[in-house]
């Protein structure tokens, strides 16, 4: 039985004996509310006072069936909770350790810092293409919201250096900082830069003049939300109907049209082949709508004579399904 329901059902059991006693008292003889319910007290605690008033035979009957079954269920009862507070320290304590031997056996996963408004939201979505996502958050008071969305975490000082070894920072494929302040930011940004030379790694910024600090403190990507918040406001505003499409492409709630990057290997079967002749339109109904080239150039709205390069990546549009045949695809081998 749980430990939770166990002690509930035992503390109703104790409570009706507790009642039983009184009004036995009251009834067989005779007393007052107070008297009886301080006689029931006594006698299934134990505590060795004498008879609140003389009882007679029928009353000592009662006092010695509230002697063995009251001092029992007390027993009982004190059983349960202590049952209660060990299973539930035990609970927690496997809990811990479980999920520290699944992080400490990830590999090439992103590391979010930080599970406030923006973490969490950011968490949510990368989840929907990185299953292996660890957290680390020092608030305690989100510790439930992590348990309820039940990701990977870490209790603690993301700029500490054994938090991020035990979050696994050597083995990781990217780190995000979104902690409450800049500053903590460019700590973190430090701290990762020194123990991973080469993992990307992307921040965020409250202040415009912290972007510049946290590139020099090592950050490869620094966006600012507050920005991009008022350019898409602006964009909405300009350009409501662009807006609307871009909604509707990257939403995370569809599931039927999405914008996705495809990379090309060197091995592709797709690599030096015309899109014309790619058959990804006709096969996959597919729209590519961008071409980013090995040197960071964007080909936009390439024509059908353009050839996919080692090294390109695709930005495709198109439903969920289809876009992962093509990544399939692309991902074959040439021969």
């Amino acid at each position: 039985m749980d430990s939770t329901r166990h002690l509930t059902i035992s503390i109703i059991l104790a409570f009706l004996i507790l009642v039983i006693g009184t009004i036995g008292y009251m009834i067989l003889e005779g007393w007052g509310f107070l008297d009886a319910l301080y006689m029931t007290v006594i006698t299934i605690s134990t505590v060795g006072f004498s008879e609140v008033r003389p009882v007679d035979a029928i009353g000592r009957i009662f006092t010695m069936f509230i002697v063995l079954t009251g001092v029992g269920f007390s027993l009982y009862v004190a059983g349960a909770v202590v049952q209660f507070m060990v299973e539930g320290r035990i609970r927690q304590i496997l809990g811990r350790r479980r999920l520290d031997r699944k992080i400490s056996r990830l590999k090439n996963h992103y590391i979010i810092c930080g599970y406030g408004r923006i973490g969490r939201v950011l968490t949510r979505n990368l989840l929907r293409k990185f299953p292996d996502i660890v957290v680390i958050e020092k608030n305690t008071e989100l510790v439930a919201a992590m348990d309820e969305d039940g990701v990977l975490y870490l209790s603690g000082d993301a700029s500490e250096e054994n938090i991020l070894l035990k979050a696994g920072i050597e083995r990781a494929s990217g780190l995000v900082a979104v902690l409450a302040t800049d500053t903590d930011n460019v700590f973190l940004v430090l701290t990762a830069r020194q123990l991973n030379p080469a993992l990307p790694i992307f921040a965020r910024a409250g202040r415009e003049g912290s972007k510049a600090k946290l590139q020099m403190a090592g950050a490869t990507i620094v966006e600012s939300p507050y920005e991009m918040g008022a350019l898409r406001m602006a964009q909405r505003i300009l350009r409501p109907k662009v807006t609307s499409f871009l909604d509707f492409a990257l939403s995370s709630k569809r599931k039927d049209i999405l914008m996705e990057e495809i990379s090309v290997g060197a091995h592709s079967k797709m690599a030096n082949v015309m899109l014309k002749d790619s058959g990804i339109r006709q096969r996959f109904n597919l729209i590519i709508i961008a071409i980013e080239k090995a040197d960071k150039d964007m080909i936009f709205n390439p024509s059908f004579e353009s050839r996919i390069q080692p090294g390109d990546t695709l930005i495709a549009v198109g439903e969920e399904h289809n876009l992962l045949a093509l990544a399939n695809e692309i991902n074959q081998p040439a021969g």
